[in-house]
């Protein structure tokens, strides 16, 4: 199974943004950080999630597990649905690629749990 943590990160509301995304299991251990742009935290949760289930189905077709600390964006893949039309629109790219999957599975966790995404997504914001 491959652990996929993920987190959007932005300085202002909008501002400079960046993702983090750390993959762990079945002997890969995968870290990216990379600035976005001036977008909202929201939309940059979402840009994490799609890169991190985009790098998941480059390394496995069995389980995925997302863990995040956004529970917008783990509420919108659990009801398939976000209100946002830009949301939405990369929700369905993460549902396309999840459905491929043997096993996907979306956990809300705590800040405290998600540091090593958190501190990618902050290293990005200050690569501009």
């Amino acid at each position: 199974m491959l652990e996929v943590y993920i987190d959007g990160a932005a300085a202002g509301n909008p501002g400079p943004a960046g993702i983090g995304v750390y993959i762990r299991g079945e002997g890969k251990d995968l870290k990216v950080s990379e600035p976005i742009g001036e977008l909202d935290n929201h939309t940059a949760e979402f840009r994490a999630l799609v890169r991190g289930v985009e790098e998941a189905s480059k390394l496995t077709t069995g389980m995925v597990s997302v863990r995040s600390d956004s529970k917008a964006v783990v509420s919108a893949v659990e009801k398939r649905y976000a209100k946002n039309p830009l949301h939405m629109d990369m929700l369905n790219q993460v549902l396309q690629i999840a459905d491929e999957f043997d096993f996907f599975f979306i956990k809300w966790i705590p800040d405290s749990q998600n540091r090593a995404a958190d501190s990618l997504a902050r290293a990005a914001i200050r690569r501009k």
